[in-house]
């Protein structure tokens, strides 16, 4: 059983008190059978501490390291049917207990619980949500901040919806096409593994018995392979322990900025990434500034849907621009990693006409169509290269291979 301190309406008086349950749900029943609305309930911190240590010691021991998340088609539904719900006019408790009861997964039905419960007690949604970071990005805490403070939250869990879906049916673009050149380059390191481990030990014994010097590229590949057969599982381990520590670092501030502004130069992913922020920031700032939210507030929510930091920092100099007076295009110019020159103009004319949200979001249109044949374009390239590579790998180990052959009859001799 659990301690409950309430809050409640009585015939239009406060009153507070105690009361015991086996969970929330059963509080707020009990609360309902007494005729009371509930205004906050909150349970005490040492039942708290109880609940979470029979928690602990309910759970299992060994969890093999799998974590159980949200999907992107359940963060894509709760999206979905709330703005569908809030659009019908159904009030945000009663519509998160509609989600609660149509939860596809356990994690989603606590998630969506436990959000439902924030909100009784007088969170906003948006600080409800941003208790789950992995379900919920900053980008879509923020939107669902400025659509509560505007008056527009269905509208708002719409566009996130659609985000949610754009966003998976490109990785699923970006999925598939890797299919081929992924199955190439596990064939390449299987058939080096091969050469190396089984097939050129034997041609050394026979080389060995023969006598005679061999060629150096023969040499160099003999080599080799004694080296991944005598250490390769301790090459393996290194290898390991450098990426494990190549990734610590990737996550810290320099790092991670680093990492960003080397892909941001390299030339075609980094053209990707930048199209690829501009899409989403394009598509968010017309979404919002077409919902009515201002331009320096939907500045500050729609740079949260870029990832990359040296362009949120080129954005940050462009909102204060903003702020101090300059129109959206000027402040702009000095992104150009962002935004190429074409695309200022355009949305220079776009404010001048006053139709600035509708070529934003035309803007997002084109560039997502520009990426989807820039990602066909890179994958497309990545197979002949895997090819090459793999070709011309298995080529030399073979060439170095076949030339002690030509010269076997005078070591017979």
């Amino acid at each position: 059983m659990a301690t409950f301190a309430y809050k409640a309406l009585e015939n239009g008086k406060t009153s507070e008190g105690v009361l015991n349950a086996e969970n929330r749900q059963d509080a707020l029943r009990q609360l309902h059978h007494r005729g009371l609305r509930p205004v906050s309930l909150k349970e005490s911190a040492a039942s708290q501490k109880a609940t979470a240590e029979t928690a602990k010691a309910a759970a299992p021991r060994f969890s093999f390291g799998i974590k159980k998340g949200i999907s992107f088609r359940e963060r894509e539904d709760f999206a979905r049917q709330l703005s569908s719900l809030l659009a019908a006019g159904v009030p945000l408790s009663r519509a998160m207990q509609i989600l609660n009861r149509e939860a596809s997964s356990p994690a989603a039905k606590q998630q969506w619980q436990d959000i439902h419960d924030r909100v009784v007690d007088g969170a906003s949604l948006a600080d409800a949500m941003a208790q789950y970071p992995d379900s919920f990005p900053r980008v879509q805490v923020a939107m669902v901040r400025a659509g509560e403070a505007g008056g527009f939250l269905d509208k708002v869990l719409g566009q996130i919806a659609d985000f949610l879906r754009n966003e998976k049916e490109l990785r699923g673009k970006v999925l598939s096409a890797m299919v081929y050149p992924i199955i190439l380059m596990v064939m390449v390191v299987a058939v080096l593994i091969f050469l190396m481990v089984f097939f050129i030990p034997r041609f050394q014994k026979i080389f060995d018995s023969l006598g005679g010097h061999l060629p150096l590229i023969t040499q160099i590949i003999v080599g080799v392979s004694h080296a991944v057969r005598d250490y390769g599982l301790y090459l393996i381990v290194v290898v390991g322990f450098i990426i494990y520590q190549v990734r610590r670092w990737s996550q810290t501030k320099d790092g991670r900025r680093l990492i960003q502004q080397w892909v941001l130069r390299t030339p075609i992913l980094g053209s990707i990434n930048a199209r690829f922020s501009m899409t989403r920031f394009c598509q968010m700032l017309g979404t919002l500034i077409g919902a009515g939210v201002p331009l320096v507030q939907g500045l500050r929510v729609a740079r949260e849907s870029i990832v990359n930091q040296t362009l949120i920092d080129a954005l940050s100099a462009s909102i204060e621009k903003v702020r101090q007076g300059a129109s959206l295009a000027n402040s702009l110019r000095d992104s150009s990693a962002l935004f190429p020159e074409s695309v200022i103009e355009m949305i220079a004319v776009a404010e001048e006409s006053g139709r600035l949200e509708p070529e934003l979001l035309r803007l997002a249109k084109i560039t997502e169509e520009e990426l989807d044949r820039k990602i066909r374009m890179a994958v497309s390239l990545a197979e002949p290269v895997l090819l090459l590579l793999m070709a011309a790998l298995i080529g030399v180990i073979f060439i170095g291979m076949v030339l002690p052959i030509f010269n076997m009859q005078n070591y017979i001799k």
